[in-house]
């Protein structure tokens, strides 16, 4: 019960769905998120580390990124069924819609500099 608690947790706030829905497009970097969401890096370090910490995404470091995704092989059914649910709703919410579009748009390479 405690996971599915920490699982519920993570979710509870917009800001976490947000980043969940915009993982659904594609793997993004912290920079990327922040700028989507127009947040500060630290206060988006500490929503992925809490949806990383609840079993719903994962993170990958390739050179000098770190990416995020979608946790793709859960090893919770709750996990697998939250990914499911997310997936379906909160599709035609227009906060939502303007974060893909901008997801679409977001260069790593020009926010945080670099190749």
């Amino acid at each position: 019960m405690k996971k599915l608690v920490t699982i519920f947790k993570a979710l509870s706030d917009p800001n976490r769905v947000r980043i969940m829905k915009m993982l659904e497009s594609r793997k993004l970097c912290l920079c990327e998120v922040s700028s989507v969401l127009k947040l500060a890096n630290s206060t988006v370090s500490k929503h992925l580390s809490i949806l990383k910490n609840a079993g719903l995404i994962i993170d990958d470091k390739e050179g000098k990124w770190v990416n995020y995704e979608l946790v793709s092989s859960p090893e919770l059914v709750y996990v697998q069924d939250m990914l499911l649910l997310l997936k379906k709703y909160s599709n035609n919410d227009i906060t939502v819609k303007n974060d893909i579009k901008q997801v679409k748009k977001v260069d790593r390479k020009v926010i945080c500099g670099g190749d």
